[in-house]
């Protein structure tokens, strides 16, 4: 199977990107401030906790973004947030011609949007989507919606600047793993979950056009509605280890798939990465044991089941089936394909698992 993972960040460039932003940090919180645990409620001048603003500027600065604020409701709340800022009840958005996911599925189906696709994998169908059918925005996923999907988010974006359409990125599993999200590279606005990143749950980004993030903030005046500033801190917190941690991960994911495609694993057809959404190993099997080995495969320590898809409390590896656009593509592979995040383990350790669980499921 022919796929296009994106290009993960080295460990150089991983641990220039915590450097940043501990730069960043260091540019808005001085005199121990960022010792603190954090302010609540609406601070005069701000309409928010100060220390919530605080690191919004953090965020904005090491982003390149004009602006940035914290929302609740995690990336799916952010993608709503942005969606609310950039278009209105009737309007269309043009999507990739790709299953949706649910939770933006139902912000379209509840602001009334009309959704328009194309196959963003080919430039001259979008182009003549833009000419032919002017959509209001457009919504692009930077990681991969389905396995063939290899578009490139920077020419995306850049031929809708082209024709003047705004654009939101949902970032969601790139963030903090590749050179440059949305943003960077010309995006209307960003959209991202904290809790993939380390950090505390429902909290989620925006990130770009200060006349957008504007129409945001206003739409939360009300203390209620605000990130307090013990919350925004914890988001840097997990947010500085990330970069680091993922691209180790990235490079147990690369050693496993040497391993897995050599001698060593003879129960093994093939082995391969993919962004399925965040970028997780693909094993599969000559014989028909998946579901057989998901079962034993928490015996040995394995996670049967995500939480936030690398959230802070998922460090052992996570043994799970198949992504559901797979299993559309071609319901048989479900029967020979697992899907492996080896999240903090290394590559003995997702290893001994597997070849444990598949010794204990062929026994059945």
């Amino acid at each position: 199977m022919t796929v296009y993972p994106l290009d993960s960040l080295s460990i150089t460039e991983a641990t220039q990107k915590q450097f940043a932003l501990v730069d960043a940090i260091s540019h808005y919180f001085i005199d121990g401030e960022f010792l603190c645990g954090g302010d609540l409620g609406l601070k005069c001048g701000f309409n928010q906790p100060a220390i919530t603003r605080k690191v919004e500027q953090v965020l904005a600065r090491f982003f390149h973004s004009e602006d940035a604020v914290l929302v609740h409701g995690a990336g799916s709340g952010a993608i709503r947030e942005g969606l609310a800022a950039l278009l209105r009840c009737g309007d269309s958005v043009l999507v990739h011609q790709a299953p949706i996911y649910p939770t933006t599925q139902t912000t379209f189906e509840q602001m009334g949007l009309a959704v328009l696709r194309a196959d963003f994998n080919q430039l001259t169908a979008l182009e003549q989507a833009l000419q032919q059918q002017r959509p209001h925005a457009v919504l692009i996923q930077h990681t991969r919606q389905q396995p063939q999907d290899r578009y490139r988010l920077a020419d995306i974006i850049h031929c809708c600047n082209q024709h003047q359409i705004a654009t939101l990125i949902d970032d969601n599993y790139a963030v903090l793993k590749v050179a440059a999200i949305g943003c960077e590279l010309g995006a209307t606005l960003s959209t991202f979950s904290t809790f993939k990143l380390f950090g505390p749950e429902g909290i989620g980004v925006v990130l770009g056009k200060q006349t957008e993030i504007e129409k945001i903030r206003r739409n939360h005046y009300s203390g209620g509605s605000q990130v307090q500033g013990h919350q925004a801190l914890a988001v840097l917190r997990g947010m500085t280890v990330a970069p680091v941690m993922h691209a180790v991960q990235a490079q147990v994911n690369q050693e496993l798939v040497e391993r897995l495609n050599s001698a060593e694993f003879p129960m093994v057809k093939s082995a391969f990465l993919i962004n399925a959404q965040s970028k997780v190993l693909i094993v599969e099997f000559y014989a028909e044991i998946a579901a057989a080995l998901l079962q034993q495969a928490p015996k040995f320590g394995a996670l049967p089941y995500p939480v936030g898809a690398e959230s802070k409390y998922e460090i052992p590896p996570l043994f799970y089936q198949i992504s559901g656009t797979f299993r559309h593509a071609d319901p048989g592979l479900e029967k020979r394909m697992i899907r492996i995040n080896p999240n903090r383990a290394g590559a003995n350790t997702v290893l001994r698992i597997l070849q444990q669980s598949y010794a204990a499921a062929t026994e059945q």
